[in-house]
């Protein structure tokens, strides 16, 4: 048996009480990526919130938020994210891979933000007009792209977030999906739900409570604290701490470092996944909790969040 078959066989015993990213026929599949990576025009996807190139000297995909809007997860957003990750695992249900694609690495277009989360002008929307249905099926797209995420897509592909600038609720909640997390200094990473009488409702307290334990899981979340890359790095979140403007150079050396052993690296991490599993079902559990409570919000709680996507969109025009 391969390794990619070993941890095949490892994220199934993970996993299988997820029937929403089971591999479906392969004529159902969305086309898959070609055969070389480094010979394709990403620019016939068509995305406009993604920027996607492949770099061949690390074998990795690239793919970057525009943010062409709202450094948020937009419905746009998640839509392309969505695209991009069933023609992934498509090539996880025909086989395998793409040759030599062996990294994902989620970064930003924008250097002074990663993503600040979920869409909090959709939501107050969405909220005041008692749009159940539509916020749930946000919420549920949310889970299911960061699901997919974790399992690596179900191939032997190592996840990397690089974070240039702050991910922010929903953004930071994203990345506990990667299998490495590489930041640089200064940037700011949290949960500020609580601010708005709202809790992280898509993975945050799943992965926080593996990683953590569920004490400081709660904390984060009750507390609203921002922290800064350091301090997660001292914490076990952050993998590799960048100095300013050095976190792709700092996510080259990692590569580099780690290449002889990445095969045992992807293993481990199904061993993990094996050993302390976060299922679909119970991401899905939660994100109807979280659904119920963001119904129940009081008028001043969605102006809060109604000012704090001004003061983000002010941000951005700034």
């Amino acid at each position: 048996m391969s390794t990619f078959q070993a941890k095949q066989a490892l994220l199934r015993h993970a996993g299988n009480d997820d029937a929403t990213v089971t591999p479906p026929a392969a004529s159902s599949l969305p086309a898959p990526f070609p055969a070389e990576p480094a010979d394709f025009d990403f620019a016939e996807f068509g995305f406009q919130q993604l920027a996607l190139s492949f770099d061949a000297e690390i074998g990795a995909l690239w793919m970057r938020f525009t943010h062409p809007t709202r450094p948020c997860f937009t419905p746009d957003l998640l839509s392309e994210m969505a695209d991009l990750e069933r023609r992934l695992s498509s090539c996880g249900a025909l086989g395998g891979p793409p040759a030599e694609l062996n990294y994902l690495v989620r970064a930003s277009a924008r250097p002074d933000v990663w993503c600040y989360g979920g869409d909090l002008a959709h939501f107050v929307d969405l909220i005041r007009r008692g749009a159940v249905d539509e916020l749930r099926t946000y919420a549920r797209g949310c889970v299911d792209l960061l699901y997919r995420n974790y399992r690596s897509f179900d191939l032997p592909l190592t996840t990397i977030g690089l974070v240039q600038g702050d991910a922010l609720g929903g953004g930071f909640e994203s990345l506990l999906s990667d299998d490495v997390i590489i930041a640089e200094r200064g940037v700011r990473l949290g949960l500020p739900e609580i601010l708005f009488n709202l809790f992280p409702g898509m993975g945050a307290y799943s992965f926080l409570a593996r990683k953590l334990g569920t004490a400081t899981a709660r904390r984060m979340i009750t507390s609203g604290e921002l922290y800064t890359a350091e301090q997660l790095h001292e914490l076990g979140l952050v993998d590799v701490l960048a100095d300013p403007g050095e976190g792709e150079t700092a996510l080259r050396q990692y590569v580099a470092r780690n290449a002889r052993r990445r095969s045992t690296l992807d293993t481990l991490r199904a061993v993990d996944c094996r050993c302390n599993p976060v299922t679909h079902d119970e991401l899905m559990d939660v994100t109807e909790l979280w659904v119920e409570r963001a119904l129940e919000l009081e008028p001043q709680d969605l102006r809060k969040m109604e000012r704090l996507a001004q003061t983000q969109a002010k941000r951005m025009a700034a």
